[in-house]
């Protein structure tokens, strides 16, 4: 006579190898259901919000309130904005930041880290946290100080400039009283001093993560390198750039997604959105969405513009690494 004690151990000897391996496949899925769903609620709601206000006109705050009722535009914002020659110039003025930031970004960056690498460890350690300072910054903070270091009468660039002898500033900028000059009036003034900020404050994420890269670079192959005579910027090429492309590109791909949406620190610098010459993007859409009179589904347009633009960027770069990993 069959015992209650023996059915489970019944069924647990008759259960299947493959079920049980189904079993165990869902767990990793289960545990990451919590992060899926704040995923979910901190990010897809609202971006899904910002699609569908991009489809409807949006010039009043009691419609977001829901008050009243928004009228189906359809594709009607996408095409102002890309019918709109403006849109061209924000267009180039956010590539062309992107491509500079990001190039120099990434070389100031390499640079640091190799020479945290080549640093004994009590050394590196204090190189590195002083560099990481700059990154640990919040934006609004750093972009405040530069802000300072360029104002036009009490900055410390124009103390410099009025300490240089007046006949040496005359012959090299023609003119020697730099108080009360407006360092952020000239577009490509604003975009050199944006990039110097951006710069600063991005370039010790990159080095940190080279560090990190080259510490697993076996050192017997940097050894065997020079002993065969290689120098410098050949073990690099041939061997340090090769075994990091990987880490590279995904610095890259990061790189590009901060700067392409960079608006704090040009909010900050420009004072507003008054200074259209130099908007991106990011401060496109928001100057649509909030200037009066607001234009929410406009700004909810160009922002979903935005995210496309990212998306194939980051697209094409998991493309490329498949296909490398297919060539491997």
């Amino acid at each position: 006579m069959t015992t209650l004690t023996e059915a489970p151990e019944t069924a647990a000897a008759r259960e299947t190898p493959a079920r049980r391996r189904r079993r165990v496949d869902r767990l990793p899925y289960l545990l990451l259901l919590p992060c899926l769903v704040i995923i979910g609620v901190l990010l897809l709601w609202p971006l899904g919000q910002v699609v569908v206000m991009s489809f409807h006109q949006l010039n009043n705050v009691r419609q977001l309130r829901g008050d009243r009722e928004w009228p189906w535009v359809g594709l009607g914002n996408y095409a102002e904005i890309l019918s709109d020659p403006f849109f061209l110039t924000v267009l180039r003025n956010t590539v062309l930041f992107a491509v500079a930031n990001v190039a120099l970004t990434m070389v100031l960056g390499t640079l640091v880290g190799l020479l945290l690498n080549r640093l004994g460890r009590r050394m590196a350690a204090f190189v590195a946290s002083c560099v990481m300072l700059a990154w640990a910054t919040p934006a609004l903070t750093g972009t405040i100080v530069w802000k300072w270091i360029f104002d036009d009468t009490s900055g410390l660039v124009t103390w410099l400039f009025n300490a240089l002898p007046d006949g040496l500033s005359q012959s090299l900028f023609g003119r020697s009283d730099w108080t009360g000059y407006g360092w952020f009036n000239s577009p490509l003034l604003f975009f050199s001093i944006l990039t110097l900020v951006v710069v600063w404050h991005s370039f010790p994420f990159i080095a940190v993560s080279v560090l990190a890269g080259l510490k697993s670079v076996p050192s017997e192959l940097h050894e065997a390198a020079r002993v065969d005579g290689a120098g410098p910027w050949k073990v690099f090429w041939k061997i340090t750039f090769p075994l990091l492309r990987p880490v590279f590109g995904i610095l890259i791909v990061l790189s590009t997604i901060w700067d392409f949406k960079v608006f704090t620190q040009q909010f900050v610098l420009a004072g507003g959105t008054q200074d259209r010459p130099t908007f991106m993007l990011s401060i496109y859409s928001y100057a649509e969405a909030f200037s009066p009179p607001p234009k929410y589904g406009l700004g909810a347009a160009i922002a979903v513009i935005l995210t496309l633009i990212l998306l194939v960027v980051t697209g094409l770069y998991v493309r490329m690494v498949l296909k490398q990993e297919e060539d491997a």
